[in-house]
């Protein structure tokens, strides 16, 4: 018989005790990440800007070396990291929950890329491979004066090490649609089921590519994109540049900072200055010692630089939001599309949510803070009941009511 269970938490529906343990797999909107899948974003760069100290500072550990010479990375780290989200504390007081689950993000630390890796130099395809399986890319890029830190082309000039990196990953691309495209058009003139979208997608590609733009400069239909995914281009991926300054700079930044935040713009790139040395001295101190040492630095925002601008800019670029389900037993964050309507955010918990999905209760996190309790927030009508067509909301806190 089909009853009506009420669903906040996983752990808090027993009845559904059997089915809980199969989570939902990974799905995609585009280029953007599925809800369920923890966002992994590879940190690139040349050798030496900072990548794998930022990478050990981000994840709180030293399973990265960071030495003072090229490719001291080889193989790639990858690190889970809980995003600190400030609204969980204060829901975790409102419902006095006994346990609290952030959302997380994955970075991996990847090699060194130097010119020509395209063609195999340094240590090349390897390490464009793995940036390949990554849904985002943080590049640093060097902004700072060291003599005692070696540059691997013996000066700084942030724009010249922006342009190696994307040129091989363009370089990449190209040999790779242009491979495509040539069985395509081979398999077409054969008559076979080679899908027209994927032709006018790949030779809108191939002609940016051959033209030094990268692969996210071409506008594709969604039936285009969907044609070419597979092919997991490097140069389509979302990027962000983390302008890696030192301490003093870390505040105000400095003209080299400028001169990345103009390309940046130019092709609708997001920047966000970081100090990996700053990063690595945060990582064991405590919020309000992170406050106060940032302070001495000139930092008045704390979400204004490193890890945490770090964490929006990459939700904003990959088009996603969070909602909250909240309750005694546990506060929990979950990661959505941004365009995700009720059923589907009910789906991240588990799929029969979704295919037994009747109703969200939801309210507004301001409006629940603002009520100071649920059994407040719905005295004053604010606990809405959505429906099938409902788009979730940055911050809303859901319980959502589906038929076994």
């Amino acid at each position: 018989m089909k009853g009506i269970v009420l669903a906040m938490l996983l752990t808090s529906v027993v009845a559904f005790a059997p089915k809980i343990a199969r989570l939902p797999t990974v799905f995609r909107v585009g280029n953007r990440a599925g809800p369920t899948m923890k966002l992994k974003t590879g940190i690139v760069g040349l050798p030496n800007v900072g990548k794998s100290t930022l990478f050990n500072a981000l994840t709180g550990g030293e399973s990265a070396q960071a030495a003072n010479f090229p490719f001291c990375t080889i193989d790639p780290n990858t690190g889970i990291v809980e995003v600190k989200d400030p609204r969980l504390k204060n829901l975790e007081t409102i419902h006095d929950s006994q346990k609290v689950v952030a959302s997380t993000l994955e970075f991996v630390d990847i090699a060194g890329i130097v010119k020509g890796a395209s063609k195999g130099e340094g240590l090349g395809n390897k390490f464009l491979s793995n940036i390949r399986e990554c849904d985002a890319i943080v590049h640093v890029v060097r902004c700072f004066d060291d003599d005692n830190i070696i540059h691997v082309d013996g000066s700084v000039d942030p724009l010249r090490d922006v342009e190696v990196i994307n040129l091989e990953l363009v370089l990449s691309d190209l040999e790779q649609v242009e491979r495509r495209l040539q069985k395509a058009k081979t398999t077409a003139r054969g008559k076979s089921d080679v899908k027209p979208e994927e032709l006018t997608a790949l030779t809108s590609l191939a002609e940016a590519l051959n033209g030094g733009k990268s692969a996210r400069s071409v506008e594709l239909t969604e039936e285009e994109e969907l044609a070419v995914k597979g092919l997991g281009l490097l140069s389509r991926k979302p990027v962000i540049y983390a302008a890696n300054v030192i301490d003093t700079d870390l505040a105000g930044g400095n003209s080299m900072v400028d001169s990345v935040r103009e390309f940046a713009a130019g092709e609708g790139s997001s920047v966000i200055v970081v100090s990996a040395q700053v990063e690595s001295e945060l990582a064991g101190l405590d919020e309000e010692e992170r406050a106060e040492f940032l302070a001495e630095l000139g930092v008045e925002d704390l979400g204004s630089v490193g890890f945490s601008a770090l964490v929006p800019a990459a939700y904003d670029l990959l088009g996603l939001s969070t909602y909250f389900t909240a309750g005694p037993q546990e506060v929990r964050a979950w990661t959505i599309p941004k365009d995700c309507k009720a059923p589907q955010a009910a789906g991240v918990i588990h799929g029969d949510f979704e295919r037994g999905f009747i109703r969200a209760e939801t309210i507004s996190f301001a409006d629940l803070m603002e009520s100071g309790s649920e059994k407040v927030a719905k005295e004053k009508g604010l606990m809405r009941s959505e429906g099938k067509d409902y788009v979730v909301q940055e911050g809303d806190v859901m319980l959502f009511r589906f038929n076994v």
